[in-house]
C-alpha cells in the first residue's frame, strides 16, 4: 500500500513537535499494516464521503482516505480543528 500526502498534511506535519512526529511514524507503520488496528481507533468521520480519522495521541488526529493503490493523508492536528476540516 502506498501513502500519498496532501499539501495541507505536509504543512501541518512540519509544525508538529519531535515527540509527536516519532509517535506518528509508528502509527503510520501500523496504518499501512492494518488500518483498523485497535490502537489506531480508526473510524469513519460522520458526514463525509469515505474520510477516516485515526488517533495519533489523545489530542492529535490524522484524517485520511483510500486511494486506488493506497491512502491519502489529508490532515493532522488538534482533534476538534482537524475534524472540522478533514
Amino acid at each position: 500500500m502506498k501513502i500519498y500526502y496532501s499539501q495541507l498534511f505536509k504543512e501541518k506535519v512540519n509544525k508538529l513537535p519531535p515527540d509527536v512526529k516519532k509517535i506518528l511514524k509508528k502509527k503510520l507503520e501500523l496504518l499501512l499494516q492494518n488500518p483498523y488496528h485497535p490502537s489506531l481507533r480508526t473510524k469513519k468521520i460522520q458526514g463525509t464521503k469515505d474520510i477516516f480519522e485515526t488517533t495519533i495521541t489523545m489530542g492529535i488526529r490524522l484524517t485520511w482516505q483510500y486511494k486506488d493503490d493506497g491512502i491519502i493523508l489529508r490532515n493532522i492536528g488538534e482533534h476538534d480543528k482537524t475534524l472540522k476540516n478533514p
